[in-house]
């Protein structure tokens, strides 16, 4: 048996994805001996030097904190052999740990995945569940070794994603389900049973880096296709086209699958909503933004410009 409570525990871990399983083993009373995140950047207009959301949980704590800028360089991998963790839990850390620092502590690195692997393995999991139409998700627990979330996997916890659910609600749904599945991999590794499983390469999906272009809309594709696009770019890069030669971001939007017409073509434009039609079906847009313009419900947009229909939207 192992005292969670004297478990000498390193947590590496950046952005708010990573708070609910930093906060549950606060409240689990683990000893946190360190917390590593990443360096303060310029944040807003204003580029004023900001925090990560990690940082300042762990110093409300009173949990000393680390931000080197490169792990793998020999006075940071000093510094974390110094705390002799004996266990290291990961989450969005947004650095790739070295085999020096893999084999530190004797219980080794858990890290909190946000998919089902072995699908989705890379940086944009939650973001990719919803690209590919994907009708469940979940966070996988897993020990890390030096590929890219190939290590063997822990505990796993899955739920729905839900038709209409954008990328940043499923990854604040995710986060804390990421707590539960790392409290249950911490009971089990203290209680002698965590059981390892290696994973399926052949069944494995990458979820790359996400880029602003990602975002721009095929109006030739389907509707279903374009209706995922909008909801797994939400909250960013985001999705858009062009209209009257100006972008046009495109934030929530319905299916409509029993109306059609020239791809790119808009419909309707009321109240309810842009209807512009898709390579198949229909694609009913219900927040729109223009550059330099607050994002806008459809009824507000359209009292504001001369979008209607017979209008279309273009690559």
């Amino acid at each position: 048996m192992i005292d969670k409570k004297t478990l000498r525990t390193v947590f590496m871990g950046t952005p708010e994805f990573a708070l609910p399983t930093l906060q549950g083993l606060i409240d689990a009373q683990v000893r946190l001996v360190g917390v590593f995140t990443q360096p303060d950047r310029p944040k807003g207009r204003g580029n004023k030097l900001t925090p990560p959301p990690v940082k300042e949980l762990a110093a409300e704590h009173g949990i000393p904190v680390f931000q080197p800028e490169r792990l793998r360089r020999p006075e940071a991998v000093e510094q974390l052999k110094r705390l002799s963790p004996e266990l290291i839990v990961v989450v969005a850390y947004g650095q790739i740990l070295p085999k020096e620092v893999l084999d530190i502590p004797r219980y080794g690195c858990i890290n909190v995945h946000a998919s089902l692997l072995p699908r989705h393995r890379g940086a944009s999991p939650i973001n990719k569940a919803i690209l590919d139409g994907d009708p469940t998700t979940g966070v996988t627990t897993m020990l890390m070794d030096v590929g890219l979330d190939t290590g063997d996997m822990l505990v796993k916890k899955s739920l729905p994603i839900l038709p209409n659910e954008t990328a940043g609600q499923l990854h604040d749904r995710l986060s804390r389900l990421g707590r539960e599945a790392m409290e249950e991999t911490l009971a089990r590794l203290c209680m002698g049973t965590l059981s390892p499983q290696k994973q399926e390469d052949s069944y494995s999906t990458y979820a790359p880096l996400l880029k602003k272009e990602d975002g721009l809309i095929d109006w030739t594709q389907p509707a279903t296709r374009l209706h995922n696009q909008v909801r797994g770019l939400d909250p960013w890069p985001g999705a858009y086209s062009f209209w009257d030669g100006q972008l046009l971001k495109i934030a929530e939007s319905r299916l409509v699958t029993d109306r059609s017409g020239d791809p790119g073509l808009v419909l309707e434009a009321s109240e309810a909503g842009v209807l512009v039609a898709c390579g198949e079906g229909a694609l009913c847009l219900h927040q729109l933004q223009l550059p330099g313009k607050k994002r806008l419900g459809a009824g507000e947009f359209l009292r504001g410009c001369a979008l209607r229909a017979g209008s279309r939207l273009a690559e």
